[in-house]
């Protein structure tokens, strides 16, 4: 079984795509922490990881013999009035969990949105999903509310919490 120690943490290039794309596919398929039930078509996952290239958004692979068996993005808001924050996203493969791989990938993304100037970085994340929620408050996100029957999985609803960072300068 790999471990966090034997994958290199960095960040995302093209020659990563289809394996980012499998990675994301079976994270999807577990049908527990993703928005995602399956992986987005190959073209438009390549479309959104050159998307974050070009414009400079941090995304970290965890990569492990040649694989990607994790990431870590934080995508900048669009809007001018939300410019200064970011949106997490992050899934590690099962055979890599609870290894210190999350908290890798969101030490190296958040240092990097820090250095591309945001100030704030939120995430949602299924209020069912203790092992994810306690990483979070880990590294130093808060609580900043509940969504009720915010996501439907399997006939079941299941609340979102919303959580956020303040990134120090």
């Amino acid at each position: 079984m790999a471990a966090a120690d034997t994958t290199n943490i960095e960040p995302i290039r093209a020659e990563h795509v289809e394996s980012f794309h499998r990675a994301l596919d079976a994270v999807s398929r577990e049908r527990k922490y993703l928005s995602f039930l399956e992986a987005p078509p190959l073209d438009a996952v390549r479309a959104f990881v050159l998307d974050m290239i070009e414009n400079n958004h941090p995304q970290f692979v965890a990569v492990a013999d040649g694989e990607v068996a994790g990431w870590c993005d934080i995508r900048r808001q669009d809007r001018a009035t939300r410019a200064h924050c970011g949106t997490l996203g992050i899934g590690i493969l099962p055979a890599y969990r609870d290894k210190g791989l999350g908290a890798q990938l969101m030490r190296r993304a958040l240092d990097s949105a820090r250095q591309c100037g945001l100030h704030r970085v939120e995430l949602s994340v299924h209020a069912d999903n203790a092992r994810a929620i306690a990483l979070y408050e880990k590294i130093g996100f808060v609580h900043e509310g509940r969504a009720r029957d915010a996501v439907l999985i399997h006939g079941r609803y299941i609340d979102s919490l919303n959580m956020a960072i303040i990134l120090g300068n």
